[in-house]
């Protein structure tokens, strides 16, 4: 009997949602798992000084690609542990000097929720709208300032939309109030230039899966003078990074991410062009259907990121009708089980309708000219066929 050929894939353009590891990186962290296998706390023997080794050089990997020294960086298992270690470890230490936190509509889940969790136990969260393109508006973060406002959180680039909040002007006014500054740039590392320094961030939580590195692996950069932050560890344990997060350290993950973030900053500049070429070539195409309206900023965003609301169409219908040419989303990868408008767009003004009936398209490192034209061709056809089929008006 004759093998059958598996049925061709859909194209994946879903790289905001996560990626696949590039080869280069899961051949770095290889010998982790099976030769150099020793528990990095482990200083009395070669092992553990082999894995030792590994993990401070992934140390000064991601502290170059941020402007900070290694010890300022802290492992965790994700950017939603570095968000949670953030944001509650920052509340806890600075209960004396106040109980106030201002963050936006549009954050990630992994900073609304903490939030949330804090203003049950007491302390106030101020969450500003953003404008209709996605951008904060910085008179109104700096009217929020209080003398009892301990922390801001803003994130880097937008999961849905890609939107690039202005990190700098953001991190400056901050400083200015002596509020500490946390960034979530789990998008936006190895994709945009990121410097704590120029941009005024004491605390900025990273992930390796949105960069072609590993799953289960992310850091937290803490700021260690100018100011010292304080922070409250959420892990307790044996006391590792600093007292800050207690767990045995993930190698070979680890080794990843550095490869990860080496990889994506030596091919920045160039992969940088060829996304927005392509996603502007997507979006000229795109652009032509009547009714279709980009959300967030067309140019202060991620080079891959595209994002539309289609009106006259039924959002499930939209995404199961392109499923077996493209794999697309239509919002945050973290919320998409939840039957429920996405809760950034809404924040832009879009009406429910238009909300659901939208699309996330992640173009990454291994999407293609040919690619991107067969998306185009789905998608119109797509959009066609239900209009005719189930006229529905939006008002």
């Amino acid at each position: 009997m004759m093998p059958q050929r598996p049925p061709q894939r859909p194209i994946y353009l879903d790289n905001n949602s996560t990626t696949p590891i590039d080869r280069r990186v899961l051949d770095a962290m290889w010998p982790y798992f099976t030769e150099h296998f020793g528990n990095p706390a482990s200083v009395s023997h070669q092992y553990g000084w082999e894995a030792e080794a590994a993990v401070q050089q992934g140390r000064e990997i991601l502290a170059g690609a941020i402007g900070c020294s290694p010890e300022d960086i802290i492992f965790t298992s994700g950017a939603t542990e570095a968000n949670n270690l953030a944001i509650k470890g920052v509340a806890e230490a600075y209960l004396n000097k106040g109980r106030h936190l201002v963050t936006i509509q549009t954050e990630h889940s992994a900073v609304l929720d903490p939030c949330h969790y804090l203003q049950s136990l007491g302390f106030e969260v101020t969450v500003l709208p953003v404008q209709a393109d996605g951008l904060i508006d910085l008179k109104q973060l700096a009217q929020s300032l209080r003398p009892d406002t301990i922390l801001v959180s803003v994130m880097a680039a937008n999961n849905e939309i890609g939107v690039l909040q202005p990190l700098a002007e953001i991190g400056a006014l901050c400083h200015a109030h002596q509020v500490l500054f946390h960034t979530d740039a789990a998008q936006a590392i190895g994709k945009i230039p990121l410097n704590v320094e120029e941009m005024h961030i004491d605390l900025m939580s990273l992930t390796a899966h949105k960069i072609y590195g590993p799953k289960g692996i992310g850091a937290l950069y803490v700021r260690r003078r100018n100011p010292r932050v304080q922070l409250a560890p959420q892990l307790h344990g044996g006391g590792h990074e600093r007292g800050l997060r207690s767990g045995t350290l993930y190698t070979p993950q680890i080794v990843g991410f550095a490869k990860a973030v080496e990889v994506a900053l030596s091919e920045r500049e160039s992969e940088a062009q060829r996304l927005t070429e392509l996603r502007d070539r997507l979006w000229k195409s795109l652009s032509q259907i009547p009714e279709i309206y980009l959300n967030g900023h067309p140019t202060q965003r991620l080079p891959g990121n595209l994002n539309f609301s289609v009106a006259g169409v039924d959002g499930q219908a939209l995404l199961l009708g392109l499923q077996p040419v493209v794999a697309v989303s239509s919002g945050s990868a973290c919320t998409s089980a939840k039957m429920t408008p996405s809760h950034v767009l809404t924040a832009l003004g879009r009406s429910p309708a238009l909300a659901y009936a939208s699309i996330r398209c992640g173009i990454g490192r291994f999407n293609t000219v040919a690619e991107i034209d067969r998306v185009v061709a789905a998608t119109i056809a797509t959009i066609q066929s239900l209009r005719s089929a189930h006229p529905i008006h939006h008002s």
